[in-house]
């Protein structure tokens, strides 16, 4: 029976698709452990079909969740130790900065603390080579932070997390997946590999241009990306997922599959992450909130991006996968409503401060990493950031996007946590790292760090 509050999301959500331009959504919700699923709007705009609870979504980077559930079980059958250097693993690894080459090691990969450039599409082809040949590309990539000490969303250490699987489990990464951890929780509609995902219903990305949604191209993700985001799922089998988690480690069986403190190092409140009271423990990111532990992932490829927020105490889930690239503005928006109508949680209502003309002058400028520029201007008391998309995804000669961020204000909350206060990225927040001068040493958006430019 499906209960109001699922009801009232489903009605929300139907609402907001045409002004957020997104053509489809899956929708799962678990509420004191009783599940409910729903499909609304079509798999693509140029090819529509109703999108149904089994249609296939890509869900981004909650597929490194996956490879932090397997690498904890490699852990537990005492194949894997997370603190060994990685050369332990893999001797021939190869860094620009040979010290960090030789002491990284799988907890640095887990939790996003390598330091090196993070955002690195190549695409090594479709053998079972494809990570051995991603991980050798990495030689070259610069380091931008001092190993283990800044956390900076990375997604190049998760090739590497994988290879290590490889070469641990002697057999390839989507193998070792399929048979450790989809094949016992009984996930059958969840995939890597574009051949298998074809016969079954799937949607395709959206980019909003010009204020209309046009289908994102290319379609399919690199291989090498199967440890860093290309799970193909659908809301059925994402609740398996999910249940796995709220169980503490249990298959849908009653079988074991981790430790209750493997599952609780998953989602542990270990490493400081980009928003006040915000953490990753190995993969999963956590905040307590009303006294209640929430943890889960997001996850965004080219027009599609998904979200998974789970509270055990509750016996809580939301899941909610969109084909449109301001699906994150819905994530957002709905799991807040989620929040208050099943949780009981109240809104957090932030106190913004007006920063003195001093400390204002010192953000101004640009920031820089591989992908993105942002450029900070005033316009009176407020702060205003212009994000550049340079390319570089999903692959490194992709050209920039058509469609670029319109200029965003942001405002402060305390110290150095910032809230983007409208446009595309509202609500997004973001954190300014000072150096032992005073002066901004790192502007952090999107979860990766910025140099002054």
């Amino acid at each position: 029976m499906s209960s109001a509050h699922f009801q009232q999301l489903c009605a929300d959500i139907q609402d907001a698709l045409p002004r957020l331009f997104i053509p489809g959504v899956g929708f799962g919700l678990i509420e004191n452990g009783e599940a409910h699923a729903a499909g609304f709007g079509v798999t693509s705009i140029e090819n529509p079909q109703p999108v149904t609870p089994r249609t296939l979504f890509q869900v981004g980077s909650i597929s490194k969740t996956f490879t932090g559930v397997l690498a904890s079980m490699l852990v537990e059958a005492g194949s894997l130790d997370l603190d060994a250097p990685v050369r332990t693993y893999l001797p021939e690894l190869r860094l620009s900065d040979e010290t960090v080459a030789a002491r990284v090691t799988m907890r640095h990969l887990l939790n996003h603390t390598g330091g090196w450039v993070g955002d690195i599409f190549d695409d090594t082809g479709w053998g079972d080579d494809a990570l051995a040949r991603m991980v050798a590309a990495l030689a070259d990539v610069p380091q931008v932070a001092p190993l283990g000490e800044i956390w900076s969303y990375n997604n190049a250490g998760f090739y590497i997390a994988g290879r290590v699987i490889e070469r641990i489990s002697g057999q390839t990464f989507e193998a070792t997946m399929q048979e450790r951890v989809l094949t016992p929780l009984g996930m059958t509609h969840t995939y890597y590999f574009p051949w298998e995902i074809m016969t079954h219903r799937f949607v395709v990305g959206h980019e909003v241009i010009r204020e209309a949604a046009t289908v994102a191209r290319p379609w399919y993700i690199a291989r090498n990306a199967g440890p860093v985001g290309s799970v193909v799922s659908c809301i059925e089998d994402m609740l398996i997922y999910a249940r796995f988690h709220l169980s503490d480690g249990l298959a849908a069986d009653g079988t074991r599959l981790l430790s209750v403190e493997s599952m609780g190092a998953l989602r542990g409140l270990t490493t400081a992450t980009d928003e006040q009271d915000r953490y990753v423990g190995l993969t999963m990111y956590s905040a307590v909130r009303g006294g209640k532990h929430l943890y889960g992932h997001g996850g965004a490829t080219r027009g599609q991006k998904a979200q998974m927020t789970i509270c055990n105490e509750d016996g809580f889930a939301f899941i909610l996968l969109t084909n449109g690239d301001y699906g994150s503005a819905l994530n957002r928006e709905m799991e807040g409503k989620a929040f208050t109508f099943v949780l009981g949680l109240p809104t957090p209502e932030l106190t913004y401060r007006t920063l003195p003309e001093a400390e204002a002058g010192m953000l101004l400028g640009s920031y820089a990493m591989a992908s993105t520029v942002i450029q900070v201007t005033r316009e009176g008391e407020r702060l205003i950031m212009l994000v550049v998309d340079r390319g570089g995804f999903p692959k490194k000669d992709s050209p920039p996007s058509a469609e670029q961020y319109p200029p965003m204000e942001f405002r402060f909350y305390d110290e150095s946590h910032f809230k983007v206060m409208d446009g595309p990225l509202k609500g997004t927040g973001g954190e300014i790292l000072h150096g032992a001068d005073g002066r901004v040493a790192w502007f952090r958006l999107f979860g990766r760090v910025h140099k002054p430019v």
